[in-house]
């Protein structure tokens, strides 16, 4: 089974930059659905974007089109999440999901069977 780990998150200031890593191995990501999600504290997990399983066909939320773009690297074996144009309300663990069930929904956190163990981002203000 396919084991993600994340890394790149920390803090930064409002209007600031970063790029989260996912690195997988015991699967190749191209073969899987990815997912980001991330969990604010006292909320639920929320989807932030996708990348479909064959194709390369993108998926994200509202709230962070146009500033976050979700990348794969098929030779590093890696999911990326570029996160620019940071506000505050971005603060939250995010996390790397991977689904290997055809057919499952990509925006909700029971169609991904794998996860990864998170990292914190927080933007201050």
């Amino acid at each position: 089974q396919v084991q993600l780990v994340e890394s790149g998150g920390g803090l930064v200031q409002a209007g600031g930059s970063l790029r989260l890593s996912c690195a997988a191995s015991g699967g190749t990501v191209s073969n899987y659905r990815m997912g980001w999600f991330r969990q604010a504290p006292l909320k639920e997990r929320e989807f932030v974007a996708a990348f479909s399983r064959f194709d390369t066909k993108t998926d994200y939320t509202d709230s962070v089109k146009g500033r976050f773009t979700i990348s794969r690297d098929n030779a590093e074996n890696t999911v990326y999440l570029q996160m620019n144009s940071l506000k505050p309300e971005d603060t939250a663990v995010y996390y790397c999901a991977a689904s290997s069930r055809p057919g499952m929904p990509s925006r909700v956190p029971s169609g991904y069977n794998y996860w990864g163990q998170g990292t914190q981002v927080t933007v201050s203000s």
